[in-house]
């Protein structure tokens, strides 16, 4: 799936803009300046609510008050009773940040979300075509006469976050004040409750360290770091499911729950909703306790005290990663005695790094998962000719085809089916209002993944049914090329994911072409589909050996087509001949690329080199997948689609016969051991 870094879509924005004017007089957009104003159907009237919440900032003297959209836990996904901003005005973008005055309420959202908050809010609520932090600091300075009146929930700031705020309004001699009850939960009467599903711990089949071993782990780290930290306190929710080997439903397709964790070096507390822990997982945490090793559980809303207690001791220092941990927090232990930080805790960094069992399971995830891709691929070949298939039912097949593979948990992200000039939309998602009509004669991208028991799939595949463009052909070939390109190379282990992502672009700069996102980010064991620190990005550490990535170049044409190629890859070791502790990577995921849009001229021997030994691969793993699965249809498309590319060399070529043979006979020797 995208991961967008610092780099702006231009292709967006012009489009944006473009949509803005088409839709203008449509009626699908409100029209505050016209007597009486306009408001389309879709637009929430929040006048009540915005009542209600100036009410409670007059009571408390807040002359502003500041709702960004994320959750305590700074999530990528938040849950329904997380969207305050939604809530107050009307707008459900993933991305935006939020201001109510007395007089004014304001929304600050980017270039992908302009024309859906047109169409969501009411005339109440101006729209900034902004996100940085720096217009709406000059727009508080503006607007805001009281200097200590300005308002946040500490709890939904990162430190970084409150930092800019605070820098940015010094000059004006302004302060921000800090409430750790959210104002808008005490309007928002029919907020959405914590879920009620229990928690529930992974099969030990599929774990390759208990939780006691990964306390132990993390402990280690603390005694040998010469700050001498006393405790670790997780934020993330990634990082307490991952300790503890539990996983919950709380979040919209990430399996966590709402949870804080602090470990010390003879306690473990555990901050959570009790009476969601079952008698099984509470004889599952302190099943072999003693008081070094068994986890105490405490209520989640008691996190705050309880670190507040803690820090009161003699001697205490509390590491934390600061890319995850809140400002209400973060508050609490500022004092440079009392703080160790780090980007990312020990937790994450751990966690990072795959044990023998999490990549064997991850892999066998992928491998189930590209049966399912490929079965997508293979209906749309044969359905798009007959003109009645659109975006939106493309992403239903595809999530049918999924939720029928073993472990499926269900998708790991909405799916990106786009066609068109709306592949050309890098974040684009189909609704009943934009979905297009697939057509022979687009190109059509999908990006899509799957969460399974044993793992967290993302692919992203581009196809063209027609006569492809020359254009297209060469776009799409120099895609591929920056893919292979990344894929292939062989760095040292330390390398930085930075330093190696312009492969990615050389083959598109080459001839101008450049695309304006990530090249890739980390993927887990059932857990989030971005997963950090892995990735190709500054802010991602250095790659080591079992770390799985994506790689997803792309090119996007405005008003056009987009392609995009995204394939999740390990870092395992490269033989070299001299050196040692090189590493490479290693493609898991496992569908062929369209043959109809790869212009083989463009391509270097080592390139089609690799990309026929990347078929042999898929042939020798999905034949017995598919065989096992009784797909003989899947298994013949997938065979035509992985057909050598450079037939003379004898080496890349494979018949469907042996392949039969060798899958057989795998498969035998399997069931023998």
């Amino acid at each position: 799936m995208l991961c967008l870094n610092w780099l702006l879509v231009g292709a967006l924005l012009a489009l944006a803009e473009s949509w803005n004017v088409v839709h203008a007089d449509d009626g699908s957009e409100r029209n505050c300046s016209a007597m009486p104003p306009y408001l389309p159907p879709t637009a929430v009237n929040t006048t009540q609510r915005l009542r209600a919440l100036r009410e409670t900032m007059s009571s408390l003297n807040v002359s502003a008050y500041i709702i960004p959209g994320t959750d305590a836990h700074l999530s990528e996904y938040i849950a329904q009773r997380d969207a305050r901003m939604a809530f107050m005005t009307g707008f459900t973008g993933s991305a935006g940040t939020a201001v109510v005055t007395q007089n004014k309420a304001v929304l600050w959202t980017d270039s992908r979300y302009w024309v859906q908050a047109e169409r969501q809010m009411d005339c109440n609520w101006e729209l900034k075509r902004d996100v940085s932090i720096s217009s709406i600091t000059a727009w508080l300075i503006q607007e805001v006469a009281d200097s200590d009146g300005i308002a946040f929930d500490p709890f939904l700031f990162s430190i970084e976050t409150y930092e800019a705020y605070s820098r940015n309004l010094a000059p004006a001699n302004m302060v921000l004040k800090s409430l750790p009850d959210n104002l808008v939960d005490t309007v928002w009467k029919d907020r959405p409750p914590v879920p009620s599903d229990v928690l529930i711990r992974l099969p030990d089949r599929i774990i390759g360290r208990t939780w006691q071993m990964k306390v132990e782990h993390i402990r280690s780290q603390m005694r040998d770091n010469p700050y001498k930290p006393t405790a670790v306190l997780l934020s993330a929710l990634d990082e307490t499911a991952w300790l503890f080997n539990l996983r919950g439903n709380d979040i919209p397709y990430n399996p966590f729950f709402y949870s804080y964790t602090l470990l010390t070096l003879d306690e473990i507390w555990l901050f959570v909703h009790k009476d969601r822990v079952t008698k099984e997982i509470k004889d599952y945490l302190n099943g072999s306790c003693f008081q070094a090793n068994c986890v105490q559980l405490i209520e989640y809303n008691q996190v705050r005290k309880m670190l507040s207690d803690y820090l009161t001791r003699p001697g205490v220092k509390v590491w934390i990663g600061t890319e995850y941990t809140n400002y209400a927090l973060y508050e609490l232990i500022a004092p440079e005695e009392k703080s160790l930080t780090s980007d990312y805790s020990p937790v994450l960094t751990s966690k990072a790094v795959k044990d023998k069992t999490e990549q064997r399971i991850l892999r066998e995830a992928h491998m189930r998962d590209a049966v399912a891709v490929i079965q997508l691929l293979m209906w749309l070949e044969k359905v798009v000719p007959e003109g009645k298939e659109t975006e939106m039912t493309a992403a239903k097949f595809v999530n049918e085809c999924r939720s029928k593979q073993k472990e499926n948990r269900g998708p790991s992200f909405e799916t990106i089916s786009a066609s068109g000039p709306n592949a050309a939309l890098a974040h684009y998602s189909p609704s009943n209002e934009t979905s297009r009509k697939l057509t022979v004669k687009e190109m059509y991208l999908v990006d899509s993944g799957g969460q399974y028991l044993d793992g967290t799939t993302d692919i992203t595949r581009t196809v063209h049914w027609g006569t492809p463009t020359d254009m297209q052909k060469e776009a799409f070939t120099r895609v591929l090329m920056g893919n292979i390109e990344i894929s292939r190379t062989i760095f040292p282990s330390g390398t930085r994911g930075i330093n190696m992502e312009m492969l990615g672009r050389r083959a598109l700069w080459e001839v101008g072409l450049n695309y304006g996102h990530g090249t890739g980010h980390g993927v887990g064991n059932y857990f989030g589909v971005h997963e950090w620190p892995v990735g190709f990005q500054g802010n991602n550490i250095p790659f080591r050996e079992g770390m799985f990535t994506s790689i997803e170049p792309g090119y996007y044409k405005e008003n056009d087509f987009g392609i995009r190629i995204e394939d999740v890859v390990v870092t395992v070791p490269a033989p070299t001949k001299y050196g040692h502790n090189y590493l490479t990577f290693e493609t898991v995921s496992l569908v062929p690329y369209d043959k109809k849009l790869i212009d083989t001229s463009l391509m270097s021997p080592q390139q089609l080199q690799w990309l026929d030994l990347y078929y042999q691969t898929i042939r020798r793993l999905l034949v017995p997948e598919l065989d096992r699965q009784g797909l003989t249809e899947e298994k013949e498309w997938m065979l035509r689609n992985t057909e050598p590319l450079q037939r003379s060399t004898a080496s890349a070529a494979m018949s469907s016969f042996s392949l039969t043979f060798t899958a057989l006979a795998t498969a035998l020797i399997h069931d023998f051991i």
